[in-house]
């Protein structure tokens, strides 16, 4: 008799499944830097322009943090697919809402909450169903994806310029609402794995283990828990698995580490499910407030730069143009950190800190060109700075957390990030519309962005000094130790 062993398929559906979640990505990036070329022309008719667009975005990634953050309670109650299914529902009604949208509130519901809110469903569900059907292949097919990904939101730009010009606002927003209606697709194909696991023979000592294996999971079964108290083990400790990739939403599911036998406050149970005792640690704070001013300067940025394009006198075509030298660097670089990254081991917060300081340069650069060629060629470099502070992201997190705690910590700097992309998000739209210029609020967000560089650059200084002090009083005391006259004591019989 033959015993086999299930194993994911490494390929198969889970070619399906890499398609739909480049699928999903493309058409939900790809509209993020084509915020103001889809939206400018209604907002400066509604005399809102600047403050409506640093508003609308900060509330698309507050509602995608916080659908992420609370993707637990739905994994719970329901299936991966389901979930995913719902978000892209969500993201479809809020896609044909935007067709008939006639006031900056009514853009905000729209966009911002049912769009955001679906986005954030997706991430979780596309991720975690990708890494089920992939474990030897998973960073090669991951590549593919990515690569895909960037292809898309490269012509993205030049697709909806055309849309506007044939189509009109209204005619665009409906064509873009039936090529986000793909993300029902695009999740209708994320069955659960065990559907399509392939069966593999046993090799002789693989099947001795999984003897010993099945022992063990009968003396479990004998051993039975109280319900009430199997529920409150499981409900005491929560964790947030990021995808990898762009965008990391959080997927939460439930960790059953016991601390206690005593029943949780209701405190103890926040504090369990968002593990806030991270926030005792000052790298840690360092590093979520240096990420999250960094990931909102760059995302305001970009959202703001075509209606700067605009204002300087680019026509449409230009514009769209433009933004797709960019986003097409953001794929070379791509390529160039995946080829790099097997040459080279460095640290994935020096590339982040790297890229976070060289767009700094590159933004000074940007406000002092002025044609179309100078403009598109410092696109360009910030496109291709843009994937070091995107891709190396998660990695920053686990190359610092243990990996006990990776999770929790990843799911808290989505929930503060989110928090703080809100807070800070209508800032800088009131600075531009109370001063009228585009310049002061990219310096304020180039500002933004140096709060990431500065604070970063004197905690690695402090720490490398502090820890080079330390290794010099050891040497010093284990030279001491060494001198030390050690006092001989003489015994003597009487």
């Amino acid at each position: 008799m033959v015993a086999y062993r299930r194993v994911p398929p490494e390929g198969g559906w889970g070619l399906l499944v890499g398609t739909g979640m480049a699928m999903m990505f493309v058409v939900t990036l790809g509209s993020l830097p084509s915020f103001g070329l889809m939206f400018g022309d209604f907002l400066t008719e509604l005399g809102e322009e600047t403050g409506a667009i640093a508003l609308i975005t900060s509330c698309f990634f507050s509602a995608l943090s916080f659908a992420g953050l609370f993707t637990n309670t739905l994994m719970k109650k329901t299936s991966c697919r389901t979930v995913g299914l719902l978000g892209a529902a969500s993201y479809i009604i809020g896609s044909l809402l935007t067709i008939f949208v006639r006031t900056t509130n009514e853009l905000l519901i729209s966009f911002a909450v049912f769009q955001g809110a679906g986005f954030g469903l997706m991430i979780p569900v596309s991720y975690t169903t990708f890494n089920a059907y992939f474990v030897e292949r998973r960073v090669v097919m991951m590549s593919v994806a990515q690569t895909l990904i960037g292809l898309g939101t490269m012509f993205y730009p030049i697709f909806i310029q055309r849309s506007m010009d044939a189509f009109g606002f209204r005619g665009c927003m409906a064509v873009l609402a039936a090529i986000n209606s793909h993300t029902l697709v695009a999740m209708l194909v994320m069955h659960p794995v065990e559907w399509h696991l392939r069966r593999v023979p046993l090799k002789p000592n693989e099947m001795e283990e999984q003897r010993k294996l099945t022992t063990v999971r009968r003396w479990r079964r004998t051993t039975v828990c109280h319900p009430r108290e199997h529920k409150l083990r499981a409900s005491r400790r929560a964790s947030s698995i990021p995808g990898l990739g762009n965008w990391s939403g959080p997927v939460v599911v439930s960790d059953s580490t016991e601390r206690d036998t005593k029943p949780a406050t209701k405190w103890q149970i926040l504090v369990d499910f968002l593990d806030l005792t991270l926030l005792k640690d000052p790298i840690y704070v360092n590093i979520v407030l240096g990420i999250s001013f960094a990931l909102y300067s760059d995302l305001a940025f970009f959202t703001l730069q075509p209606m700067y394009l605009f204002m300087m006198a680019f026509s449409k075509a230009d514009v769209s143009l433009i933004i797709a030298i960019g986003a097409g660097a953001d794929l070379i670089s791509r390529i160039f950190l995946a080829i790099s990254s097997t040459f080279f081991n460095i640290k994935a917060r020096y590339v982040y800190l790297a890229g976070a300081l060289f767009t700094i340069v590159a933004r000074f650069a940007f406000l002092c060109v002025f044609d179309f060629y100078g403009m598109a060629i410092v696109t360009a470099i910030m496109g291709f700075l843009r994937t070091w502070i995107h891709v190396p992201l998660p990695l920053v997190f686990s190359e610092y957390l243990p990996q006990e705690r990776f999770p929790s910590g990843y799911g808290l700097f989505m929930f503060l990030q989110g928090n703080i992309t809100f807070a800070i998000g209508p800032i800088v739209g009131y600075i531009r519309d109370v001063t009228g210029s585009y310049t002061i609020s990219f310096h304020c967000l180039t500002l933004m962005m140096a709060l990431c560089v500065i604070p970063w650059f004197f905690e690695i200084c402090y720490y490398r000094l502090q820890r080079k002090a330390s290794r010099a009083a050891s040497t010093r005391h284990a030279i001491e130790l060494d001198h030390m006259a050690v006092p001989v004591i003489r015994e003597t019989k009487e």
